[in-house]
């Protein structure tokens, strides 16, 4: 095999190996040729390749999230690396290992005006696990020093909190000199495993806090979700009398009795007055981002006495200000350690509460669903009824993944979505990474910005004939007409400002990117024309990957998701006095 003369490439490679580290996306340059010849040229690795660094990074998220390991990412120097700057960042907050490998020139050319050279040392200083910069040179001691430098930044990707690192490699030239041999024997460097069981003061202090409280509430956040997982939580939930509300992104499989689904409807109906009822004094929360503003605004105003956050890691977070016990476990060991304690059953009057609520709640929506015009909440709605079972959905942020938590479950179905960082610039290709390495019908779900934006996302040989996107083509961002004091002031002048520079107006179509990416189009503007679609998109004989562009009104949309929660409002209310 053909391998570069680069000792520390060689090194940096063999490592990968003797890891399992075996997913490469590679970026095309010069600088990074040495990488390239080796990763590639060594037979070892299952290496792809992507051109557009920011969409290769979103790529690598989804392989990673799809294979549940660690993806190495590869690119050139200069702004290349700075390109892959926002999938690290979500990455980082997602809790994703992603290995980011970036070639550099040698240090004595920065800021000499030499090309391609930027300051990359420490360059995603705010947004990564940990970072280093190997050694130029290639004496015994400095490859020594270098095996040590990437055994520790391997050993933090997959750590008890794992996530992004990155390893910059200066590198001098002649870059793409290579020859016939193996890679090095090197030296990995084992740890020991993570803490998996309460001490006796901490599971007496957990005892106290659940004993303590009448009304205790779950919060699971977005997660990979897992079976075991799921049978420690419902023998928890069982034993308590708590209430578990999640959104579709936790990926729990729960018994309908004991968790609430919808929570962004249940807490769009409570008032001030009925507030003390769904407030809880004890909050345990696991996971990472929730979508809904109201939860977070409602657990800040109405605080629980007791909040405990289980993380794997140790993370101390205090989303809703309340914090007061951190548990460093993963949060299936923590809830099955629990389950096997005597616990106090409650009269199950607050579970009763929550679900009730939902159920209320979820009957206005059905309703109200009913006679809504068509707009992006009749079509996301729609479209949701018709995903096949035992498949994944991508959510874009903005509209449609607020729209998609308002839905009911849909049992056996993968949720997933980039709220880590919640921007727009990755849906396309974290969706295309995910269903390359997945053999079940992927379903991204987004809007025309977010499209657009990330269109290159397509550019490339990995377009697997199980991806299917749905867009929402509402002339621009729809979102920020939902923001009240931004879309609702008055004037002539503010509007203007609004549509050109908020909203972003556009008449741009799908269609010609879709042909030049070789996917299937369909389109709909109406509900009669998305049924038909819908029906085509997901018909089995379907084996081509396949875009469908839905045209909807942006005032409408404003329109029917702000009278959604003034329905439910206004009805629940009442039903309360």
């Amino acid at each position: 095999m053909m391998i570069s003369t680069k000792r520390h490439v060689q090194q940096l490679a063999a490592l990968l190996l003797s890891r399992h580290f075996t997913d490469i996306v590679l970026c095309p340059g010069s600088r990074n040729g040495p990488l390239i010849h080796t990763l590639a040229g060594c037979g070892k690795f299952d290496c792809r390749v992507i051109v557009d660094e920011r969409s290769a990074g979103y790529f690598a998220l989804g392989v990673a999230q799809a294979t549940e390991k660690p993806v190495v990412i590869v690119c050139s120097s200069g702004t290349s690396a700075v390109n892959f700057g926002p999938a690290v960042a979500e990455a980082f907050y997602q809790d994703i290992p992603l290995i980011v490998v970036t070639a550099d020139r040698p240090a004595y050319w920065i800021d000499q005006l030499e090309n391609q050279c930027i300051r990359q040392t420490d360059l995603y200083r705010n947004f990564i696990r940990q970072s280093c910069s190997l050694p130029l040179e290639e004496s015994d001691s400095q490859l020594w020093s270098g095996a040590c430098l990437i055994n520790d930044i391997l050993k933090m990707a997959v750590s008890d909190r794992p996530g992004p690192v990155h390893i910059n490699i200066p590198l001098e030239e002649p870059l793409h000199r290579s020859a016939d041999g193996q890679l090095p024997d090197v030296k990995m460097i084992a740890e020991t495993g993570t803490r998996i069981n309460f001490d006796e003061e901490a599971l007496a202090g957990v005892a106290e806090d659940i004993a303590g409280a009448e009304k205790i509430l779950v919060l699971a956040g977005q997660s990979s979700g897992n079976a075991k997982l799921d049978k420690a939580l419902a023998r928890f939930l069982e034993k308590t009398g708590a209430v578990v509300a999640a959104e579709h992104l936790a990926n729990l499989q729960l018994p309908s009795e004991c968790c609430c689904d919808r929570p962004e409807l249940v807490l769009g109906s409570i008032s001030h007055d009925d507030a003390v009822v769904f407030q809880p004094d004890l909050l345990i929360t696991f996971g990472r981002h929730f979508v809904s503003k109201r939860v977070r605004q409602f657990l800040r105003a109405y605080k629980p006495g007791t909040h405990i956050h289980v993380d794997a890691g140790g993370g101390h977070m205090d989303t809703y200000q309340a914090l007061t016990r951190v548990c460093a476990m993963a949060p299936e060991r923590f809830f099955e350690q629990l389950a096997g304690m005597q616990i106090k059953k409650r009269t199950g009057d607050y579970v009763r509460s929550w679900k009730k609520r939902q159920q209320e709640a979820a009957r206005i929506y059905k309703t109200y669903l009913g006679q809504a015009p068509f707009s992006d909440f009749t079509v996301c709605a729609d479209a949701l009824r018709a995903v096949p079972k035992e498949s994944v959905i991508h959510l874009g942020n903005s509209s449609a993944v607020r729209y998609a938590v308002l839905t009911q479950g849909i049992k056996g179905v993968t949720w997933l979505g980039n709220r880590g960082t919640s921007g727009i610039d990755g849906s396309v290709s974290t969706a295309v990474g995910y269903a390359s390495c997945n053999a079940q019908i992927n379903t991204l779900i987004l809007g025309d910005l977010s499209f657009f934006y990330d269109s290159n996302g397509l550019w490339n040989k990995y377009l697997g004939k199980n991806l299917r996107i749905i867009m929402l083509n509402n002339g621009g961002g729809n979102i920020f007409s939902f923001v009240e004091d931004l879309a609702g002031r008055t004037g002539e002048e503010n509007q203007q400002v609004f549509q050109k520079y908020f909203f972003a107006d556009h008449k741009t179509k799908a269609k010609g990117l879709a042909s030049a990416f070789g996917l299937d189009y369909l389109q709909a503007g109406s509900a009669s024309q998305l049924d038909k679609a819908l029906e085509k998109l997901y018909n089995p004989a379907r084996i081509v990957p396949t875009l469908l562009e839905v045209f909807t009104d942006a005032q409408t949309n404003t329109s029917v998701f702000k009278g959604l929660f003034r329905e439910i409002k206004k009805a629940l209310t009442i039903n309360v006095e």
